[in-house]
């Protein structure tokens, strides 16, 4: 099943949850929910800290090329990416945790701002699922080959049902052979 639809069912649900949970009547239970959506935050930071120590000790220098999507307004080719397996999957993990730190700034807002509630219940449960279901903890905790949907770079994931055509690093010979005409030089990826 789709990531997507199973992060809407899961989030349509802990809304009815969270609908059902007396917070007005009973203010224990707003710290609660506060203490459990930051244990859920720790524990996506801790499964990507846990992932990113295998990366380095794995130590993987095994290089790849690829060609950034490139803008559609633009006639110009992507950029021709030269990097490592073990720098792109840091790349990757440090993204997934700008992400974390990001939703707990957005979910901070809501809830300290603005007065919601129900954020907290939510984002107590799907981030941690989208942490154990990320392609780096797929490789470095599930310990599944790098192979198909997790062959680096990887690809951007379908959108809602499925439908959009799956976009991203192109990887083919004749990509990377035009971004190198193009731009002379490939920029290693940090």
């Amino acid at each position: 099943m789709n990531a997507a639809v199973t992060n809407m069912a899961v989030m349509f649900g802990a809304m009815q949850i969270a609908k059902r949970i007396p917070f007005e009547e009973n203010p224990d239970y707003i710290l609660y929910a506060r203490a459990a959506y930051v244990a859920a935050q720790l524990t996506c930071l801790a499964i990507f800290y846990f992932c990113s120590i295998k990366v380095k000790k794995a130590n993987d220098l095994t290089v790849i090329k690829y060609v950034n999507a490139k803008n559609p307004m633009s006639q110009e080719p992507g950029e021709l990416i030269t990097t490592t397996n073990k720098d792109y999957d840091l790349a990757e993990i440090s993204k997934a945790m700008r992400g974390v730190f990001m939703g707990a700034a957005m979910v901070g807002f809501m809830h300290l701002y603005m007065g919601y509630t129900n954020p907290l219940v939510i984002q107590s449960i799907l981030p941690v699922k989208n942490a154990f279901e990320s392609n780096m903890a797929k490789l470095w905790i599930w310990g599944q080959p790098a192979t198909g949907d997790l062959k680096r770079p990887f690809k951007a994931p379908p959108g809602l049902f499925g439908m959009g055509a799956q976009s991203g690093p192109q990887t083919d010979k004749a990509a990377i052979k035009e971004a190198e005409k193009a731009g002379g030089v490939a920029k290693k990826d940090e």
